[in-house]
């Protein structure tokens, strides 16, 4: 299992649609199966921490290449990509292995 973190770095005073539109795309793929749940989190400059960050973070069974024969992207998600692109200075993935019970030491 595990953490998958997509960050965003907005363009100032962005964050807050960056954010929506992330949780939108991620709708996308939860709705056509691909993704469980998943949440989104962001910082305006309102609290403290890096200003106009946006994260969006699920877990997963498996890592699995976007490009990848079978996979098949939902369209209205491409459509948001492009538009969250255009808002944001630079995105980056972050992959963590997940403890679960039975990777534990014994």
């Amino acid at each position: 299992m595990f953490h998958i973190k997509r960050v965003f770095k907005a363009k100032p005073g962005q964050s807050r649609k960056v954010a929506t539109l992330a949780y939108q795309a991620a709708e996308t793929y939860n709705g056509a199966g691909q993704r469980g749940e998943f949440s989104v989190y962001f910082n305006p400059g309102t609290t403290p921490g890096e200003k106009d960050i946006v994260v969006l973070q699920w877990a997963d069974e498996a890592l699995k290449s976007v490009f990848r024969e079978e996979n098949e992207i939902p369209s209205k998600s491409l459509e948001i990509w492009r538009e969250l692109l255009t808002l944001t200075e630079e995105n980056w993935i972050e992959f963590n292995e997940l403890l679960t019970p039975d990777k534990m030491v014994k």
